[in-house]
């Protein structure tokens, strides 16, 4: 057997609890194998308890091979099986702890076993496992094996996303108000058409172990729809970027900021439900190739995933630039506290509000943003820093020296003239 698809003495790891196999796709981690070195390995990596059950019935036609590499290593791994989401870091550790490439596209793997039985997971020169290093069959067992794990833990990671994307439309869902709550509900409404023939294709695949060719048939035109809808989401958001940069002035944008926050949480709301859609119709999808065409299920499930990168990509790209006009539009007004300190609170608080909208949004969908929050400066501050000084007295229409001192007593003459009547002054 080909030494990319077995490790070596160095890389294997003998465990007290018994044989196991741990495979990565990149995005998941799925342990099987005995029960407790399952758990063991889990533990010992810090994964267990974000770890969940992993069906191990994609075993079964593996079984039925009777090449010896691949069926020992399916009935070892027939015992016990747990599934866990990758974060950056914890794929970063996977790759530092032997996890070995394989032929089949994506997907690392380690094979491990107890002191005393190492010989039967080994490809050496001599012993029982020699003559399969050049036996057709076992390799094609072994790449069925490791293509049909990294099919299931390409379904277990879309259903894990889907969770959380429904705790997410909960949580966004709270905090509309019954106008917004109404807007998003108009868009979604076109969705309810998709859902329900998705709802109804995964329902029959619970009850029925698979999926048929007449739910499916129903299922595959729609992600056109779904596509659509998410393209006049991601536009929407986009206008509520320009909007923001365009405003002329400080109290223009305050004006339209609470809005512009409202609508995000909309649009927001449209897209995680899209997302939602996809990965549902792709559960669908790789069940259905699993089992009509095995041979094609690594094809499906890569270009499945390249679709959804490009997607995570286009969201990413126009949420984060969302963020970023409007954190500069606050940075921008914070210079006219002064004048405006009203108004600057106002921006920067819905500035702020946008930006919390959209971490939490990202956080289901797997992408990895940050962002620093941003901060107004207070009146009292503001009054003894030049650049605000100046920004207030070339507003005034005066012409300040840079010096604080001529600032101060030019600004403060114009903020005592209008401190009676403007309104937007304030402490």
């Amino acid at each position: 057997m080909d030494d990319n698809e077995q490790p070596n003495d160095g890389e294997l790891v003998p465990v007290e609890g018994g044989e196991h196999v741990v495979i990565s796709d990149g995005d998941g981690l799925a342990v099987i194998g005995d029960s407790q070195a399952v758990e063991q390995y889990l533990r010992r990596k810090g994964l267990w308890e974000a770890s969940t059950s992993l069906d191990l019935s994609w075993l079964r036609p593996v079984l039925t091979f009777g090449a010896e590499a691949a069926h020992s290593a399916a009935e070892a791994a027939a015992n016990s099986g747990r599934w866990v989401k990758l974060t950056v870091e914890s794929a970063e550790d996977a790759k530092q702890h032997g996890l070995m490439d394989t032929k089949t596209p994506g997907v690392r793997w380690l094979m491990a076993g107890k002191p005393g039985d190492i010989s039967k997971w080994l490809a050496t020169e001599t012993g029982p496992m020699a003559s399969a290093a050049t036996n057709p069959e076992a390799l094609s067992g072994l790449a069925s094996l490791l293509s049909n794990a990294a099919g299931a833990m390409a379904q277990l990671e879309r259903k894990h996303e889907v969770r959380e994307i429904s705790e997410l439309l909960t949580a966004i869902d709270g905090k509309l108000d019954d106008v917004r709550r109404a807007q998003r509900d108009g868009v979604l409404a076109k969705l309810d058409g998709v859902s329900f023939a998705i709802s109804e294709a995964l329902s029959i695949r619970e009850k029925t172990g698979h999926v048929s060719a007449p739910s499916w048939s129903k299922v595959q035109h729609l992600t056109a729809d779904i596509a659509e809808i998410e393209s006049n989401a991601l536009r929407a958001l986009d206008a509520l970027a320009s909007k923001a940069g365009s405003a002329a002035k400080v109290r223009e944008l305050a004006k339209h900021a609470p809005e512009i926050a409202s609508e995000v949480d909309v649009w927001l709301s449209v897209l995680a439900r899209c997302f939602q859609l996809h990965e549902e119709a792709a559960v669908l999808e790789l069940d259905l190739v699993s089992e009509v065409a095995p041979a094609d299920l690594d094809g499906h499930r890569l270009a499945l995933r390249e679709s959804r990168d490009g997607l995570r990509e286009r969201i990413t790209n126009t949420t984060i630039g969302l963020v970023g006009r409007l954190d500069k539009a606050a940075k921008d007004a914070d210079v006219q506290v002064l004048l405006h300190s009203r108004s600057v609170s106002a921006i920067v608080q819905s500035s702020n509000q946008v930006g919390d909208s959209v971490i939490a949004f990202h956080g289901p969908l797997g992408i990895e943003a940050e962002r620093e929050t941003v901060s107004s400066t207070r009146w009292r501050t503001a009054l003894g820093r030049p650049t605000q000084l100046k920004a207030a007295a070339k507003e005034a229409g005066t012409k300040a020296a840079y010096g604080a001192g001529a600032a101060v007593l030019t600004v403060g003459s114009v903020l005592v003239a209008r401190a009676a009547t403007d309104k937007d002054l304030g402490a």
